[in-house]
């Protein structure tokens, strides 16, 4: 991430009220241009909330908010243009072929004349990775290929900062990983990407930054690494396996620093660790210098699934420390 850009979202004390219920708790995010950035939180966490009021589709109850330098409320004829917006489930008419769907959008866009739109179609349908598709009837496309054929939509009009709510329900691994590596390549190009997702497990591999929300608040934001460590949830759990002297090996695990709850279990040494890479580093060439035999070293962190169910139980009890500003 680089500081010394001008951000390419800037949301300051946004807030969204459904009568006495809000949705949205004062949300201040800045992301960088190029970012890949995941919102993550169980349901009625205030993403779709946040995401609608991005796409200028609803007004919030206060806050401000500016996309590529943008104020969207001043002006937001002038967002929508440096703004792509897929909803989740957006719909896509059966009667059109592919390329004309897309067409149609290219037209609403006013993107220059027929051979300059097909042009763009056929680059956005290959960046989805759906050029066989081209002259296909929408409605013979699976559930992940029409998701990819909305996210070449989302992407005709060349948008500075995609906002994407749910882009990969329905899609199976293929066409995950198709949309994983089409977003690697707009962020690339300096595109920034704002994306929602259940599939935790993805939206970690996918992004190069991210924040967790419930019940409407911002709990923390960073790297994968940073976003653990402020959840309380940086240690994790190590598997050791050494050939001989196992015993001696849990007795000296447990007088080392940052080590917790070392124990054999079914021939190899069970052990939480708190430290640092750095320090877990060490701990390998302390084991190595004591001539322990190593031949099992596994690392199990925490998983953003467990992160979550956490949070979701908790609910408004679940007390952090102050989130830790994405640069």
């Amino acid at each position: 991430m680089n500081a010394t850009l001008s951000p390419s979202i800037d949301i300051q004390d946004l807030r969204v009220d459904y009568g006495n219920f809000v949705a949205v708790d004062d949300l201040t995010l800045s992301v960088p241009p190029g970012e890949i950035f995941g919102i993550v939180g169980p349901n009625g966490a205030g993403k779709t909330s946040t995401f609608k009021v991005l796409a200028t589709l609803m007004e919030p109850t206060y806050g401000a908010v500016k996309l590529a330098g943008i104020d969207i409320f001043e002006d937001p004829e002038a967002a929508r243009r440096v703004m792509g917006y897929m909803p989740d489930l957006a719909p896509v008419p059966s009667d059109l072929k592919v390329w004309e769907f897309l067409d149609l959008f290219a037209e609403a866009h006013r993107l220059g004349n027929a051979a300059e739109r097909r042009a763009r179609a056929d680059e956005c349908l290959e960046l989805v990775s759906l050029t066989e598709k081209r002259s296909v009837y929408c409605k013979t496309l699976s559930r992940g290929q029409t998701q990819r054929l909305v996210l070449a939509k989302t992407l005709m009009h060349r948008p500075r900062v995609m906002i994407l709510d749910e882009p990969a329900s329905g899609m199976d691994p293929l066409s995950r990983r198709q949309l994983r590596l089409a977003l690697r390549t707009l962020a690339a190009e300096g595109t920034t990407v704002l994306v929602s997702s259940h599939i935790l497990s993805e939206l970690a591999e996918m992004c190069t930054s991210l924040c967790v929300m419930n019940r409407g608040k911002l709990l923390a934001s960073g790297t994968v690494d940073e976003v653990r460590k402020i959840m309380g949830r940086a240690e994790r759990t190590l598997t050791l396996g050494v050939l001989e002297r196992a015993a001696e090996a849990v007795a000296w695990l447990g007088r080392q620093p940052h080590v917790a709850g070392a124990e054999l279990v079914g021939g190899k040494i069970n052990f939480r660790f708190g430290g640092t890479a750095h320090e877990q580093a060490g701990l390998v060439t302390g084991l190595v210098r004591e001539e322990f035999l190593i031949h099992v070293l596994e690392e199990q962190k925490s998983t953003f699934e467990e992160i979550l169910v956490e949070v979701a139980e908790s609910g408004a009890s679940y007390v952090l420390p102050p989130p830790l500003p994405v640069p």
